[in-house]
């Protein structure tokens, strides 16, 4: 069993128990909080308009659940493949595996890397046939260098594909434009990619939204369409975004009680300034296989944080739990669990009754746990927990400038990502016209 001080429900499919005081630290502040972040959201400039997301998202459904049966239709490929990379592959993986489809990984495959080795796998992975797969090419500038680089190949190998069947130069670069779907900013002047889906005559719009930075868009038009396409049935979408939009309302409430984001924001927050400078966040079962991915993301982009270890178990357990038990350190320490009922739910709880007893002994604790279906979460909680962790990654800076008394910048430290500039300024053209590298070159 779980030891458990304190206990949240959700009443979305996930709860949370804390194992020790230090989540009440800041509980007398969370009406500050909550009404500091409020005035924030959804306001231009300020990359917090995935909170009312969901319910903005729940008006476009038969919109993208017919872009995904048209690309189907109009090319016969059954396969679909993510050119992008963070949120726009990350997001997309983890919702995938959270609402248990793609099981097999070859419905939806990835291409996110830039060497020859990773090219030629990927294109084995299709048979060598760039035919059989459709393709959604995520990018909010649209020139991002790794996804254009892979972009660009692919749509030449099409168009020699397609001469090689017989076509015409004309008719093989149209037959190519209708194997893609852009997922880019909506205004053309700003998104090269929408510039030439536009010119090319792509499939419909599909839209990264302003002000949803990536690692948040966890149900923005690429992820959405990507489950359409891979067999989530619209009633199922439906009781996830709801199940979203009320986690915006849990979160926004000021009743310490029921909101969840905002108790597990605390407990990190009262971590770090209790001197505790390393964190654990496991994952326990296959489902969460690619959440570790985009937690990590998460953490990295928003906390600015490398310290905290994200990890599935039981692979990472022993393997880190040398580390985690040795008296010497100090960690604070979270699990992510399935509520299981099946066949193996025995052994399951006692697993993690074993964990939970030892961080509990080890260090702060709180397990928090999610309701399942036959392959995955129920869509109740995976709308809960991803939206859920949107916000109790912002609430963490914000629970820590007001406690501290620390001014509060313009714009959120935790929504931006300024420094991932250092390494995209050397992939830009040099001053001399000369680049350094250019993406998509065909040799």
């Amino acid at each position: 069993m779980t030891l458990c001080l304190t206990k949240i429900e959700s009443g979305l499919g996930i709860s949370t128990c804390f194992s020790d005081s230090s989540v009440s630290k800041y509980e007398q502040i969370i009406s500050s909080v909550v009404e500091e972040f409020s005035r924030r959201a959804n306001q231009p400039g300020q990359f917090l308009n995935w909170v009312d997301l969901p319910k903005n998202q729940l008006a476009r459904l038969e919109e993208i659940y017919s872009l995904a049966e048209t690309l189907k239709s109009q090319t016969k490929a059954t396969k679909l493949t993510i050119l992008g990379i963070g949120g726009s592959k990350h997001t997309v993986e983890n919702m995938l595996s959270l609402n248990g489809l793609n099981l097999c990984g070859d419905e939806i495959l990835f291409y996110s890397d830039i060497d020859s080795v990773s090219f030629a796998r990927f294109l084995h992975r299709l048979g060598n046939d760039v035919t059989t797969s459709n393709y959604m090419v995520a990018s909010k500038s649209g020139s991002t260098f790794e996804t254009k680089d892979g972009f660009l190949r692919i749509q030449k190998m099409l168009e020699e594909a397609y001469i090689e069947k017989g076509l015409s130069s004309d008719e093989a670069k149209k037959m190519t434009a209708k194997h893609f779907i852009a997922v880019t900013d909506k205004n053309a002047e700003k998104s090269e990619l929408r510039r030439s889906s536009d010119s090319q005559g792509w499939l419909g719009n599909l839209y990264i939204h302003d002000d949803v930075g990536g690692r948040f868009s966890a149900l923005d038009d690429h992820a959405l369409f990507t489950l359409a396409y891979a067999g989530m049935s619209k009633e199922h979408m439906t009781s996830m975004l709801n199940s979203a939009q009320s986690m915006s309302e849990l979160a926004l409430s000021s009743c310490f009680e029921k909101n969840i984001p905002y108790a597990q924001a605390a407990f990190w927050a009262a971590a770090v300034a209790d001197g505790i400078t390393t964190s654990v966040h496991q994952y326990m079962g296959s489902a969460f296989e690619y959440t570790v991915n985009w937690h990590a993301q998460m953490q990295n982009e928003s906390v600015k944080d490398t310290l905290k270890q994200i990890a599935k178990v039981p692979d990472s357990m022993h393997h880190s739990s040398e580390a985690h038990f040795n008296p010497a350190n100090n960690f604070a320490f979270a699990l992510t669990v399935p509520s299981d009922k099946g066949i193996a739910c025995e052994n399951a709880e006692g697993y993690i009754g074993a964990l939970s007893k030892s961080y509990s002994d080890a260090g702060r604790y709180f397990c928090e746990s999610v309701e399942m279906s036959k392959f995955g979460l129920t869509p109740e909680a995976v709308g809960a927990l991803v939206q859920s962790r949107a916000f109790s990654t912002v609430y963490q800076e914000v629970i820590s400038k007001i406690a501290s008394k620390t001014e509060l910048p313009a714009v959120l430290d935790s929504v931006l990502q300024p420094h991932v500039e250092v390494y995209k300024k050397n992939l830009k053209p040099q001053a001399d016209g000369k680049d350094v590298v250019v993406a998509g070159r065909i040799s």
